[in-house]
């Protein structure tokens, strides 16, 4: 087909360093239109790639001329456009969380049905080389089942990453309605979901603001889980690890243990009951200190050009995403979240 013509909603540091350069990369597509409320950032794009400027998205849905969506909003609008874009009868990528509610996650995946378009996540820890090298190791069956894990995502916040620094929307609550947990925990509830072929059935939560000054929304969270399969363990997301990065995950299974991204060389790394050792160097994982492609805007743009539902969908996305709201109503019941594998 034809090249897939792409228009990109939020011009932030996400569109910045993911979603512009990597459609941009792509030879199967044509960037057509940008829509920011500060129109100088939706302008210089257009400028560079001969498209169309908007502030209002509004707008730019009801010109068309597009075939797909990038949903690259706060939060809190990410529903909302993204149904729109639905309604136009464009595919629809959204960053995640993909919602801020189930009732939004629903709504949003009912109006891609309707009107026959894809709904994707950006969960792109799936995508990360080392996490398909962990998992296919994981389907050989050596290190048998996983009994414990411990999986955690964190950097020194949105301040040093958003286009608005310490201005940003991340930090406002009507607007981002969940910190490091809408930031972080998503993309672990998501990878570990996948990762293991399992569903979380239990969640148990502390979630609060430690550090950050001048907001309400959460900076540090540390989750309990229990999977359908009975394997148990912790999930961190922190916007407070100050002197580097973390996107580690260790599983500890029945024949030894798989440590993942906790090695600056070897990134996956499986040591055996036995003794023996095997060590992986095989690409690395996006961090905001180190951005590499994240393989999203590719996968999604091959579903539209084989007409193939995208694998991260809207309802794997719901499932995350459920997850992270079940842990939010932990810490503020005190207690464990049932849900429905």
């Amino acid at each position: 087909m034809d090249k897939v013509r792409v228009a990109v909603v939020g011009c932030g540091s996400i569109s910045e360093r993911r979603h512009i350069p990597e459609y941009a990369a792509n030879p199967n597509v044509e960037l057509v239109a940008f829509a920011d409320p500060v129109l100088e950032r939706a302008q210089g794009y257009a400028d560079l790639y001969n498209a169309k400027a908007y502030t209002d998205y509004k707008e730019l849905l009801a010109a068309g001329g597009f075939d797909a969506v990038s949903v690259c909003t706060p939060n809190a609008l990410h529903a909302e456009v993204a149904i729109a874009a639905s309604k136009a009868g464009a595919h629809v990528l959204v960053e995640k969380p993909m919602a801020v509610s189930d009732e939004e996650a629903l709504e949003m995946i009912a109006a891609a049905e309707q009107n026959n378009v894809f709904l994707m996540v950006a969960h792109n820890q799936r995508l990360m080389p080392p996490h398909l090298k962990a998992k296919e190791i994981l389907k050989q069956g050596h290190l048998g089942r996983v009994l414990t894990f411990r999986t955690a995502f964190g950097h020194a916040g949105p301040e040093g990453w958003s286009i608005d620094g310490k201005n940003s929307w991340f930090f406002r609550k009507g607007e981002a309605v969940m910190g490091a947990m809408g930031d972080l925990g998503v993309h672990k509830s998501d990878m570990i979901r996948w990762l293991l072929d399992d569903e979380v059935v239990n969640v148990s939560a502390f979630i609060g603001t430690l550090d950050k000054t001048d907001t309400d929304v959460d900076d540090n969270a540390i989750c309990l889980l229990r999977m359908a399969s009975g394997a148990i363990g912790s999930l961190v997301a922190s916007w407070t690890s100050y002197r580097g990065e973390d996107n580690g995950t260790v599983l500890w299974c029945e024949n030894g243990v798989m440590k993942i991204g906790t090695d600056p060389v070897d990134q996956v790394i499986v040591e055996l009951r036995n003794g023996t050792i095997e060590r992986y160097q095989i690409g690395e994982i996006a961090t905001n200190e180190k951005q590499v492609a994240s393989g999203v805007m590719d996968e999604f743009i091959s579903c539209i050009q084989t007409g193939t539902a995208p694998i991260i969908s809207g309802e794997e996305g719901r499932r995350s995403l459920n997850v992270i709201l079940a842990a939010f109503q932990s810490q503020a019941e005190g207690k464990t979240i049932t849900l429905n594998a």
